[in-house]
């Protein structure tokens, strides 16, 4: 298709070049952008699918170039800065998506480069079923700095105490696992610092100082965490589920994206990765370990209140009749700690899309 001159009129040759190239890159429905740090590469199709045109992008380029472009479907694979690009390529007012890449990959053609990965984007977001990411805002990215800055010095303190543990095991200095005993040493150390190598002293001081300043960090994340809580409507009525605490629901809320974007609870809890892997073929349902494949961070606080739900039930007792005390009575202790945290995702997906608090089922008489 293109431009084509009236019968009778002489028009140079150029300028039916020009035209018809014009007509071509008014055509464009579709964009995939290739991101990366300096260098992008975009590539253009019609409504056929048809290529229109592939081009290579500085990144100080890249808005410029779609100011220029004609309102339409822009895709991009969902990995860092792609949520910037989104918003700002929103604010040009073209239709931003978002795909996994899991979901690009099939459509990249053999070798890999930078127009191959554009075009498979193009591709991809061209597909009527393909699932996409919701473009996140400055505030919800911020919300997940908090709780991601949290994290990260939970596992800082974490390798500390165990290179504390390990370094004071070479000299006959043994505590047990957890931070609290790491402080009785620390209080050893401080009485007995006469029997160790005055390098020695200083280095574990080092580790002791470091020790208390994440403390005090990570209690002032606690407090930020605990107040977003607070203030935040669909949080708290994230926390009345048994198992939910201000973390895991701030976290629910900063991470998970929204509930239309799952048809039914079980959705969202494949996407968090705790749906066993199916290898069903032939009629015959074949289901194996969980998947795992979905949002860690999530899956891995959901299995830590579930954990706690189990042991206190395991010590206190559950109602007779109730699916944790059947669950308990045949199934492995893990398994049902797995089971129970898949049973939350559905839960928090229907508040979600439902709205309304977390109410206890009544028990099954047996």
């Amino acid at each position: 298709m293109g431009w084509t001159p009236p019968d009778g009129i002489a028009v140079p040759e150029w300028s039916v070049a020009t035209i018809r190239r014009e007509a071509s890159v008014s055509e464009v429905t579709t964009i995939g952008l290739d991101i990366a740090k300096n260098v992008f590469h975009a590539h253009g199709s019609d409504t056929r699918g048809r290529g229109v045109f592939s081009k290579r992008l500085s990144r100080a380029k890249v808005l410029d170039f779609f100011a220029a472009q004609p309102r339409c479907t822009v895709a991009m694979e969902a990995c860092g800065g792609a949520h910037h690009w989104g918003r700002e390529l929103m604010a040009l007012g073209h239709d931003v998506r978002l795909i996994p890449p899991a979901y690009v990959k099939p459509f990249v053609k053999r070798q890999k480069n930078d127009t191959v990965d554009a075009e498979a984007i193009c591709e991809a977001a061209q597909r009527p079923t393909m699932r996409f990411v919701a473009v996140k805002s400055e505030e919800q990215q911020a919300s997940a700095l908090v709780f991601r800055t949290r994290d990260l010095l939970v596992r800082q303190r974490t390798q500390l105490v165990n290179a504390i543990r390990g370094h004071l095991t070479e000299y006959g200095w043994v505590a047990p696992k957890g931070v609290s005993y790491v402080s009785m040493l620390g209080d050893m150390l401080e009485e007995e610092m006469a029997a160790l190598p005055a390098t020695a002293v200083a280095m574990f001081r080092v580790m002791l100082d470091l020790l208390a300043e994440l403390d005090e960090r990570i209690a002032n994340l606690d407090r930020e965490i605990a107040r977003r809580a607070r203030e935040d409507e669909t949080a708290r009525r994230l926390m009345t589920i048994p198992g939910i605490g201000p973390i895991t629901a701030t976290a629910l809320t900063a991470l998970a994206p929204t509930a239309e974007t799952f048809a039914k609870g079980r959705d969202f809890a494949a996407w968090l990765g705790l749906t066993p892997l199916q290898r069903s073929t032939g009629g015959k349902q074949k289901l194996g370990a969980t998947s795992k494949m979905g949002e860690r961070t999530l899956r891995r606080l959901l299995i830590i209140g579930a954990s706690a739900v189990v042991k206190q039930a395991a010590h206190r007792g559950v109602p007779k009749g109730s699916w944790l005390e059947r669950m308990l009575a045949r199934k492995p202790r893990m398994l049902v700690t797995v089971a129970l945290a898949n049973k939350m995702a559905r839960i928090v997906w229907a508040l979600l899309a439902k709205g309304g608090s977390y109410r206890a089922p009544a028990a099954v008489a047996v």
